[in-house]
């Protein structure tokens, strides 16, 4: 099973492919959350996350799958 991180991250709204909530934490890296909790949805919002890769693929091809575990903004 992944292992869970802590990451420092700006939540982006990208309108790609009928649009998406997405994660970039402060080394530039791309993560797709699969759970993004709704109090989160706002573009540009900075928040602390726990994070865990989910596996699988995404119809997106845009960044990492991942299950947001915990959260603090």
């Amino acid at each position: 099973m992944a292992k869970s991180k802590t990451i420092n991250a700006t939540i982006v709204w990208k309108d790609l492919e009928g649009g998406f909530w997405g994660l970039v934490d402060d080394k530039g890296n791309e993560w797709l959350p699969v759970n993004l909790p709704e109090q989160l949805k706002s573009n540009g919002k900075k928040a602390k996350l726990m994070i865990r890769e989910s596996g699988g693929g995404s119809m997106f091809m845009w960044g990492k799958p991942v299950r947001v575990l915990a959260f603090e903004t």
